[in-house]
């Protein structure tokens, strides 16, 4: 394969599978039978396009190609229809639609049927896992291989999940339509992105990297992507500057030999102030738009932090405060946990841990262990925060946040107390 054609297939998979799988499926109302007919078509790009070279539009050809597929396979099927029926009309199941499962007919917007692949993706009868994979695969247009290998599962397993979810969709005739109550579902499809993002984030498991770049950038995509389709939701503006704040300290989140940093010691010349600005332009009109909701909050803390020079002139204050209405909106121990800290750098390290330490539900969460132990050491209880440090580490699954954690015992004094063991 050409230097050109490798990069051109990965762009045709990535940019354009996704497209082109919604608008099949909604012409020919099978989302199984265009998938395969997708893949189909990326191997022959890979198969033909080094000898015969790069289409002029390769979109286009995708398209074509893909769509005579279709067509080929629905013949095939219908001759074989025909020939049992023939033989064994007994033998012949009533497949066709209910009432309630309309076919799709109105395919002459792209983006509406992109947004019902979308929506599909993340139907409430789908497990969470099976959404991600599913979006992944159909809409961002990731192989199995690397959407298994991103979330540290044998390929086998990833193939099995999403054959089990594609299987479910077609068994109970799951329609491919926008559903009246949009609202709820697109919820549920960012929450599915921001899961993607965090894996980006920071890799679980024994991951080789901290970070895994370029499945962030996927969820980006993805949540611009969704933007373009419900323009008037503040709440996915908030989920694409929420993640651009985030990928903007990339490049200062791991130093040359690729250990974690923290965001308090992180070099904030290294941030890209590119990525800064345009999270603040998005945020800027998400918070324009009506309703208040829980990536835009998170959002706005993100945009105190990329704005204070350093961690001690941070408006802790305007973050405590975010953290409550956070609280009052979506309730739940991690956000108390993400208060008490802000807390800690307020009132003190005594009064975060009389915070943190009210907080129920988190005894087996590795960072409700690393920030009593922060609180410790800053408080100079050094046993104790040696011991939480120790716990903490015992429970991340990250190789890099344990050497972290373990950089910081010994930081805080933790080998003193314990140099005679």
């Amino acid at each position: 394969m050409t230097d050109a054609v490798g990069p051109a297939i990965i762009r045709l998979a990535r940019e354009e599978s996704g497209r082109v799988l919604a608008l099949l499926a909604a012409r020919f109302d099978d989302v199984d039978l265009a998938d395969d007919c997708v893949q189909d078509a990326l191997l022959l790009a890979a198969e033909t396009w080094p000898s015969r070279g790069v289409p002029d539009n390769p979109a286009a050809w995708l398209f074509t190609v893909s769509r005579n597929r279709v067509i080929d396979q629905l013949r095939r099927r219908a001759a074989a229809r025909r020939r049992l029926a023939a033989a064994a009309p007994d033998l012949i199941p009533d497949d066709r639609p209910s009432a309630g499962s309309p076919l799709i007919v109105d395919d002459n917007e792209l983006g509406d049927d992109r947004l019902r692949l979308l929506l599909l993706c993340c139907h409430p009868a789908l497990n969470r896992d099976a959404q991600v994979a599913l979006t992944l695969r159909l809409v961002g247009g990731l192989t199995t291989a690397e959407i298994a290998a991103a979330f540290l599962v044998p390929e086998k397993t990833l193939a099995q999940r999403i054959v089990r979810a594609k299987r479910k969709i077609r068994d109970a005739r799951i329609p491919l339509t926008i559903p009246a109550d949009i609202d709820g579902r697109v919820g549920v499809l960012l929450g599915v992105l921001y899961l993607i993002f965090n894996e980006g984030y920071l890799a679980r498991g024994a991951a080789p990297a901290l970070v895994r770049v370029d499945l962030a950038d996927e969820a980006i995509r993805l949540s611009e992507q969704l933007i373009e389709l419900v323009p008037n939701d503040g709440e996915a503006h908030g989920l694409l500057a929420l993640e651009l704040f985030h990928r903007a300290r990339f490049d200062a989140r791991t130093d040359a030999t690729g250990e974690l940093i923290v965001l308090a010691d992180q070099d904030r010349n290294a941030w890209d102030t590119t990525t800064i600005d345009r999270a603040r332009d998005v945020l800027r009109v998400g918070v324009g738009l009506p309703g208040v909701g829980v990536y835009r909050i998170q959002a706005l803390i993100a945009a105190l932090h990329a704005g204070a020079p350093s961690s001690a002139d941070t408006d802790w204050s305007a973050i405590v405060g975010l953290y409550r209405i956070l609280e009052r909106i979506d309730p739940g121990p991690v956000v108390a946990l993400n208060r008490a800290i802000a807390v800690s750098m307020v009132e003190g390290p005594a009064r975060g841990l009389v915070e943190v330490d009210a907080i129920e539900g988190l005894a087996a969460y590795h960072l409700w262990h690393a920030a009593r132990a922060e609180m410790l050491a800053r408080a100079g209880h050094v046993a104790p925060a040696d011991a939480a440090f120790r716990r903490a580490a015992e429970l991340t699954d990250n190789p890099a946040e344990r050497r972290h954690l373990e950089r910081r015992r010994l930081r805080a004094g933790g080998t003193a107390d314990r140099a005679g063991e």
